[in-house]
């Protein structure tokens, strides 16, 4: 009892931390995952010492990683990048042969050994993927070129890092021979792996998904159940458990409920996650954490610079304008939490000592903290530089060439009205987006070629790829009033909403939020429905004599608070 009560304790003192650590550093703008390991070194043998990395703590810290890569293969959506496929696949192999070398050449001038170096390097090799897309996210950047191509190369890292993940995970390696033979396994194993995890998407998820996606605890159990059968696999294959959950989430990620999954798992991942990247700071004492202080200093200043001249110049190469290399480049400038991840395991295997471990530890800290900033100003940082950089622009760039939502429709909700409404809509847009949480409208809106997402509109992976911002024209035809509330949020005053209404008493609610045009469909007839849809797309002037007739009935103007 008493060894079960110090577990609870432990984790008690942690998650009181770390949520106190993770409020200030969410004020300063900083990620959680600084939060985290500032937690770990804080309650660790560095300041307090009060917590110690034993038992369940270390148990539920290798969950962590391995949920983290699941949650990472989840979001590996091959249609959002296969218009770039080319370039990014360019881009991201010689980002990882550069940044990679750059890495070692500045370990090894600040003394390391050679292996010391080599080791640094790969760990140092990663962009920090949930700091990135969790700022461009923010922004609402992450569906424009320059978010796009940072999604295509982080997801090329993410695929070296499983590698690196499971080459390390072997053990010591005595020879070249032995690497080039272990990696030749490596990469056989997981090739099989990835093969049946791609096959299973395509011939077996897919039924049993649509079996279970009505169920929620079901569909959550399902796809638990997933991970684990592939972290099980791969160790039975003597691979990383990281590969197996990596593995497991690309499967999920072809799925159309890969966004409602991603959701769904985000949570249970972040509580792992706290408990890893606190861990990492468990493990420090001061002496290992500023053992290498002024080497990290040094190296974070060089590799912030080097890393932005490297990938800029990738894209620039692939004839991107100035603008999208720039603003692509300068997201990526930080080393990753994942260094801390590879670091981690190469301390454990041997191949570093606990205090290179430290020197990692504090570049992460402090690339990442920086590179918040820099993120979250690389337009106003862009303006500043922009007379300088607009010298090297050419005309034959081409960033026209990807297509992103823009001056678009977007369908909340695919019930008996929105079918009859939504080929009216498509006359008047090139692009109409669906987004439905019933599993049984899946097999209808892919025979019907409209675009669409699975998922709860209340849940922001399902919002992101909406890019409501920058829509013409939205049609909600959800029943509640929260989700019609998130919605008016994310529009912009430019936007057009349309909302169907059911209850007489939301009607007021909806005009407070400043919904253009609310639909009582109580009072309102099919007929003038059609009619008012119909008037407002054909920029008809009756459309307003029309609205005005019965306020009640049909709403209002945008309200300033809408």
């Amino acid at each position: 009892m008493s060894t079960a009560i110090a577990y609870s304790a432990n984790f008690a003192i942690i998650f009181v931390a770390a949520t106190v650590i993770g409020y200030v550093a969410h004020k300063l703008g900083q990620p959680t995952i600084v939060a985290y390991i500032l937690t770990g070194v804080i309650l660790g043998p560095v300041v307090l010492n009060v917590v110690v990395e034993e038992g369940l703590v270390e148990i539920m810290s290798s969950l962590g990683i391995g949920f983290l890569l699941f949650l990472l293969g989840i979001k590996m959506h091959f249609d959002e990048i296969k218009k770039i496929f080319r370039p990014i696949v360019r881009i991201a192999g010689s980002q990882i042969v550069l940044q990679q070398t750059l890495a070692v050449l500045v370990a090894y001038m600040l003394g390391f050994s050679f292996w010391q170096a080599q080791v640094i390097g790969l760990c140092t090799n990663f962009g920090a993927t949930p700091v990135i897309v969790k700022a461009l996210t923010d922004k609402g950047e992450i569906r424009t070129l320059p978010g796009r191509i940072n999604v295509g190369v982080l997801i090329g890292q993410d695929i070296y890092l499983v590698l690196a993940l499971a080459l390390l995970g072997i053990g010591t390696l005595a020879s070249p021979i032995e690497i080039a033979f272990t990696f030749g396994k490596i990469l056989l194993l997981v090739g099989i792996i990835t093969v049946v995890t791609l096959a299973a998407s395509r011939y077996i998820l897919p039924e049993v998904f649509k079996r279970v996606a009505a169920h929620k605890e079901v569909l959550f159990v399902v796809t638990i159940a997933w991970a684990f059968l592939f972290i099980y696999t791969s160790e039975r294959f003597d691979l990383s458990i990281e590969v197996g959950a990596f593995l497991a989430g690309l499967g999920l990620a072809q799925l159309p409920y890969s966004r409602e999954l991603e959701e769904r798992i985000e949570p249970l991942t972040d509580f792992f996650i706290l408990v890893f990247f606190s861990t990492i700071g468990l493990r420090l004492v001061a002496d290992e954490l500023f053992y290498y202080w002024q080497e990290a200093v040094i190296a974070s200043l060089i590799l912030i610079v080097g890393n932005f001249m490297i990938i800029f110049y990738l894209i620039y190469r692939e004839k991107f304008s100035v603008e999208t290399s720039f603003l692509g480049s300068i997201n990526m400038i930080q080393v990753s939490e994942f260094s801390l991840v590879v670091g981690a395991l190469a301390v454990a295997q041997g191949f570093i000592e606990i205090e290179v471990l430290g020197y990692l530890s504090l570049m992460a800290l402090i690339t990442m903290s920086s590179s918040t900033y820099v993120i979250y100003n690389n337009h106003k940082i862009y303006e500043w530089v922009k007379p300088w950089f607009k010298r090297f622009e050419s005309e034959d760039r081409r960033d026209e060439d990807v297509k992103e939502y823009k001056d678009h429709a977007v369908v909340l909700g695919y019930n008996h009205l929105a079918k009859k409404l939504i080929p009216i809509i498509k006359e008047h847009f090139d692009d109409i987006v669906v987004v439905d949480h019933d599993p049984e409208n899946i097999e209808e809106l892919e025979i019907s070629g409209h675009d669409f997402v699975y998922g709860d509109f209340k849940y922001g992976e399902v919002r992101r790829g909406l890019n409501l911002k920058k829509a013409a024209f939205v049609f909600s035809f959800l029943p509640d009033i929260f989700s019609n509330t998130i919605l008016m949020e994310e529009v912009s005053d430019d936007t057009t909403v349309f909302v169907e209404c059911e209850i007489e008493d939301d009607v007021v609610e909806l005009t407070k939020l400043g919904v253009d045009k609310i639909l009582y469909t109580k009072m309102v007839s099919a007929f003038q429905l059609f009619n008012c849809l119909e008037d407002y797309l054909e920029g008809n002037s009756r459309f307003k004599d029309m609205a005005n007739e019965d306020r009640t009935i049909l709403g209002g103007e945008r309200s300033n608070g809408g």
